[in-house]
């Protein structure tokens, strides 16, 4: 082994590492949140009535709640664990990443250089924490991405894409968009290939028909996707630009709607200098061999045919179906773009140039990432608040927003003997997050009116900015003949979390 070869591998494993080691940094600081929540629910239904419950939901398929069930089986509920989940199809994710970059060609820099780019972005980071879907329809992507790419080229490995590219549709919706600019690839690239790649489509498509059945048999028995992304705006510039910003930006994404969608100061200029480093590339585009036009070709092509049809979808579409995180298979292929552009630049002051500012500008967010805190959102009370309900006096917990009930249910949900758990509906002084609602098909929290709320001693638990005997919801208790006789308050960011116990 030659010494040049040797730190190359020395230089690999470094990075996967630092990889691995920063999607486990922060891990359980936060607490699990109401998507969390409703995947380790839905995955903890029995296999007859898991797919059934997902059907409900109307927004994603199972393939990825299978897969959860069967993590929580092999070792329990821990959110270590849980959170380990993501992680690892996160890291399964390198190989076809490698394996990509090895079939276009691509050397050893360029491939260090691609995954220092996805290893620090703020999304990746993020979604690789995060019980969801996101982390494993990446991983499934990057293989559909590689065997895409033998095909391509070689002219093999069609059956793995095929078997590779239905597992993806049936972990995300989006995972359409990935097939669907292959075959955009093929018919603008390699036409005469059209009817494999005609026939692969139809054969996802085939396979993916129980599913479909499934959800419009569901959508039958309540309420339509308004309830789930009907609050959802279509796309415009603004979304765009936060959807330009996040595919550079290090170390940060934005933890709430209410914060930042970026850290302008870092992620313009980082962004300003992937375009500029991409331009330059593809402005000398005369000088490409074949292989090199068409690698240069098929990338753009992975990266502009998602958004662009995301974005059309969006508008015509009876709701919008826009959002960032289900993007995220563009990250990998638009890193392996600035990867190569930055190293094609034949100036090397100018490489040299952009490759310090880009290092000085991860460095300096990973700086201000030492000095972030966790976030202290409101959600993080209910499952001690229950705890501390249940434990310290008998009685029933009323609550006025499904996403507080679905929290305090689900923080019980193990207790022997749980007190129950209802929602009072239409709650004066309440405004309610209609973006979160308590799953179709779930009954274990009842609806009321607050007229039909008798008992002598209650709990109940809302948000807000302040405690005050004047102030609704508790207003409306203490006008039914209730006294406040004990009070908990957890501060939270824009607002707090309450625990109060009312008795007559």
């Amino acid at each position: 082994m030659t010494p040049n070869r040797r730190l190359e591998m020395i230089a690999m494993a470094s990075l996967v590492a630092l990889y691995i080691g920063v999607r486990m940094w922060h891990l359980t600081d936060s607490c699990l949140w109401f998507d969390e929540i409703f995947s380790i629910h839905a995955a903890k239904h029995s296999w007859n009535e898991l797919f059934q419950f997902v059907a409900l939901d109307l927004i994603h398929p199972p393939l990825f709640y299978v897969f959860l069930k069967l993590w929580i089986a092999i070792g329990g509920e821990s959110i270590l664990w849980l959170r380990a989940f993501p992680v690892v199809f996160s890291v399964i994710a390198i190989f076809p990443l490698i394996s990509l970059l090895r079939e276009l060609k691509q050397n050893t820099r360029v491939q260090l250089i691609c995954l220092s780019l996805l290893i620090f972005n703020g999304i990746l980071l993020k979604y690789s924490q995060e019980v969801r879907m996101y982390s494993v329809m990446m991983c499934f992507a990057l293989f559909s991405m590689w065997f895409f790419a033998r095909y391509f080229f070689k002219g093999k490995s069609f059956i793995p894409l095929v078997i590779v590219n239905i597992l993806l549709v049936y972990t995300h919706y989006y995972g359409w968009l990935v097939v669907g600019s292959e075959v955009a690839v093929i018919l603008i690239l390699q036409r005469i290939k059209w009817r494999r790649a005609i026939a692969m489509m139809a054969v996802t498509f085939v396979s993916f028909t129980p599913w479909i059945y499934a959800v419009w048999a569901a959508a039958q028995t309540g309420t339509g996707l308004a309830q789930n992304i009907g609050r959802t705006p279509r796309p415009g510039a603004v979304d765009l630009t936060k959807l330009v910003l996040n595919l550079v930006e290090p170390f940060y994404s934005s933890p709430t709607t209410a914060d930042p969608i970026s850290i302008y100061r870092i992620a313009i200029p980082l962004l300003l200098i992937s375009l500029a480093v991409i331009v330059i590339y593809l402005a000398g585009r005369k000088r490409f061999d074949e292989m090199e036009k068409q690698v240069a070709d098929l990338l753009v092509l992975s990266v502009v045919f998602p958004i662009f049809a995301a974005f059309v979808a969006s508008w015509i579409l009876p709701h919008s179906v826009w959002g960032t995180r289900h993007l995220i298979a563009i990250f990998a292929p638009l890193a392996i773009l600035i990867a190569i552009s930055l190293t094609k630049i034949h100036a090397p002051r100018l490489r040299v140039a952009f490759s310090t500012m880009i290092v000085l500008f991860v460095g300096y967010a990973f700086a201000l990432a030492l000095q972030r805190s966790v976030p202290q959102t409101s959600w993080c009370a209910w499952q001690p608040f229950a705890i501390q309900a249940a434990s310290e006096k008998p009685a029933k917990i009323y609550v006025f927003e499904d996403l507080i009930a679905y929290h305090f249910w689900f923080a019980l949900e193990h207790s022997e003997a749980p007190p129950e758990v209802a929602k009072i509906r239409n709650a004066d002084g309440v405004a309610e997050d209609l973006g979160y609602f308590l799953p179709r098909g779930f009954d274990s929290v009842k609806t009321i009116d607050i007229t039909e709320v008798v008992d002598e001693t209650v709990w109940i638990a809302y948000r807000s900015s302040r405690i005050d005997v004047q102030q609704q919801p508790l207003k409306a208790f203490i006008d039914r003949g209730y006294k406040m006789t004990k009070s908990e308050v957890f501060v939270a960011q824009r607002e707090n979390a309450f625990l109060v116990l009312l008795e007559k």
